[in-house]
């Protein structure tokens, strides 16, 4: 009895590294990884349109700057079902391949550095996966608010015990990815994630776009966390109002206007660059 159990164990080990081992060989093939590429442009696209919703918003104009409003606004363009398609399979592959980075990847590290590779590489997993998500909604004829989708999931998490300290923590985590963003644009580590750069002006550019587009990015990242975590210390989940409040309440502020001119720009440039990272992204 006992070997017949040890002999159904090995075999299930066998087949367990038999599917890891396709999985993994999936995730390397070239096909997979030029659907994979798509997804770096589809969010590119993405944080271009975000972009140039606050630059309306400066202007005074209405709209909804956050990743609902910029796929609302591709939805109502002449071929939008087509690009809602695309963005999301090419985001859910993108999502797909940095699972398989959390599970397989980071073998050139070391120990730790191989740990902080995978979890970095799980946390965009669930990134582009809520990219792919969106675009899925839309794709197929729905409709979301990430505004209301903040309120709402800011209110049941403060009902729950302990719930106001986590959504306090969460801004806190969002504002220290904001700093993170910036220090990779200060100091140009965005340019660790390229295989090789374009030659010449092109290659500035890229190195440009990647620098104020991370800075922007982080700025709206910190605006965003200081939103959360006003809304716990104050007990007000209506407060947590996603990107696109941040964004107007950052227009409300002293110099609000230019405030949010510039980190409009720096979306837009975020967006540059990661249509560039679609090509020379190292995979």
């Amino acid at each position: 009895m006992s070997g017949a159990m040890d002999q159904a164990g090995d075999r299930a080990k066998r087949g367990a590294r038999q599917v890891a081992g396709a999985a993994e060989q999936a995730s390397q093939s070239r096909s997979f990884e030029a659907v994979a590429r798509f997804g770096f442009a589809a969010n590119g696209l993405l944080h271009v349109l975000i972009g140039a919703l606050a630059l309306q918003l400066a202007l005074g104009k209405s709209g909804e700057a956050d990743q609902t409003g910029a796929v609302a606004q591709l939805a109502a363009r002449p071929g939008g079902a087509v690009l809602l398609w695309a963005g999301f399979i090419g985001a859910a592959a993108l999502a797909l391949w940095q699972v398989a980075e959390a599970v397989f990847g980071g073998r050139r590290f070391r120990d730790r550095d191989r740990l902080k590779y995978r979890l970095k590489s799980a946390g965009l997993a669930v990134v582009y996966a809520a990219v792919a998500g969106t675009f899925g909604v839309y794709a197929l004829g729905g409709r979301s608010s990430s505004r209301e989708s903040s309120q709402d999931a800011s209110a049941a998490l403060m009902q729950a015990p302990g719930g106001t300290v986590l959504l306090f923590l969460v801004g806190a985590g969002i504002v220290a990815a904001g700093a993170y963003f910036i220090f990779r644009g200060v100091r140009r580590k965005f340019l660790e994630d390229l295989r090789s750069l374009p030659a010449g002006r092109a290659g500035q550019a890229v190195t440009w776009s990647g620098t104020a587009g991370y800075i922007g990015k982080g700025l709206a990242l910190a605006v965003l966390g200081i939103l959360f975590a006003v809304a716990a210390i104050r007990h007000d989940p209506a407060r947590a109002t996603g990107l696109d409040g941040a964004l107007k309440g950052l227009r409300e502020q002293p110099y609000g206007d230019a405030a949010l001119i510039v980190v409009a720009v720096g979306l837009i440039c975020y967006g540059l660059y990661m249509a560039a990272r679609a090509r020379y992204a190292k995979m």
